[in-house]
């Protein structure tokens, strides 16, 4: 008995990969999730779940109406313009992760095309080949942030996409995209008739200025954007994310998470309700904990935050020989330094050397090209952990960076 043909060649995902075989006491600086405290707001509501006496139901498919609406009032105010979402253009999963695979089941046609960043988040391949499509990298900027005239040329060269992804503030490069740059991929992706999805979950973990929203530029119906407790509202372990957008976009998304899982479980959408009505204290607090954890790189490796390339010194996340600002004019969210590898070291030694790190550093970063061949010769390392790992785990990588 051998396993389809379409799930030939997926494996554990290589973030995750990183870990084994890893020397006692590693140190990761490899998983994407908030290390600090879930938020009291939670923790209260998971213990009013605990403490109640009777049934736990499965509930409503479509998740509770409460959640739906605080997902519906949050995304409908939380841009540069307020707008009124409808429940109909709201769609609760079991984490962002199930919303991807939710659209790309119900939208991506066997044999047909996704465009996705290159590099960009492991999952969207993952997710493509189970739809026994094929996922078409398109590069980036310079500085890693949306490049729509990169979108707009793989469009024409693939005239048969059904889908196309963008991410900002981006996994792995932490890029981001301006508005110009989302409403000229909407308008492209609208004139084609292509479901556009624009992952949004780091957006909420901006140090300075909030990064652009799809849904700041273009009516709802011009694309899906997805979000998440797991990062900014640093509930990872919930599993609660949501979709936004045009209801006949959502609706045969809707069927397909129901035949995976009927709706996320129900104490995780009580903790998720707890934390949106909560919103603007919890990300409040996300933001300063983000703040923490730059500003101990800054202070443990500052190096890393001004890699020497050959002759020059650029800020990390810059290719060499490029602006030293992003086109955003420097902004700065979530929280991956995109570090590109120490001098000598070929791009095509990049999962090598991040196994060297882990092996003889005790430390683990990912390789960029895990992310895609765009990635080659880059490292992602999360600064999202507990403060006490990530200043000894930075302490161990900084070495290997000269000054």
């Amino acid at each position: 008995m051998s396993p389809a043909r379409r799930v030939s060649g997926l494996a554990v995902s290589p973030i995750r990969r990183m870990a084994v075989g890893a020397p006692e006491g590693t140190i990761s600086l490899a998983l994407g999730e908030p290390g600090w405290p879930l938020p009291d707001v939670a923790r209260e509501a998971l213990a009013e779940v605990g403490a109640a006496v009777g049934a736990l139901p499965y509930g409503q498919n479509g998740s509770r109406p409460e959640l739906v609406d605080a997902v519906a009032a949050w995304h409908g105010r939380s841009g540069t313009r307020t707008v009124e979402v409808r429940p109909d253009q709201v769609t609760v999963t079991s984490g962002s992760q199930a919303a991807l695979f939710a659209l790309f089941q119900s939208h991506v046609e066997v044999g047909g095309t996704v465009l996705v960043p290159d590099p960009g988040f492991v999952s969207y391949l993952s997710l493509a080949q189970l739809c026994q499509a094929r996922a078409v990298g398109y590069r980036l900027a310079d500085d890693w942030s949306l490049d729509a005239a990169h979108v707009v040329a793989a469009l024409d060269t693939h005239p048969e996409t059904s889908v196309v992804v963008v991410n900002h503030p981006a996994n792995p490069t932490g890029g981001m995209a301006t508005a110009a740059a989302l409403a000229t991929v909407a308008e492209a992706c609208a004139r084609r008739g292509v479901v556009l999805v624009s992952d949004e979950v780091y957006r909420e973990l901006y140090l300075d200025e909030r990064p652009a929203g799809l849904h700041d530029v273009c009516d709802i119906d011009a694309g899906v954007v997805l979000g998440s407790v797991s990062k900014a509202w640093g509930a990872p372990g919930l599993r609660v994310g949501w979709a936004v957008g045009s209801p006949d976009v959502l609706a045969p998304a809707r069927v397909v998470h129901n035949a995976m899982t009927t709706a996320a479980a129900r104490p995780s959408q009580d903790a998720a309700l707890a934390l949106l009505r909560a919103s603007a204290e919890v990300l409040a607090e996300a933001r300063e904990h983000v703040r923490r954890r730059w500003a101990t790189a800054e202070r443990v490796a500052p190096r890393l935050l001004g890699v020497r390339s050959g002759t020059t010194t650029r800020p990390v996340g810059v290719r060499s020989g490029t602006t030293t600002r992003p086109v955003d004019g420097g902004a700065r969210a979530g929280f991956y330094l995109w570090l590109p590898l120490p001098d000598g070291i070929p791009p095509q030694d990049t999962t090598g050397f991040a196994l060297r790190l882990r092996d003889e550093s005790r430390v683990t970063t990912v390789p960029g090209d895990a992310f895609g061949p765009g990635g080659a010769g880059w490292l992602r390392v999360s600064l999202g952990g507990p403060l006490a790992e990530l200043e000894e785990g930075l302490a161990r990588l900084a070495p290997w960076w000269k000054a």
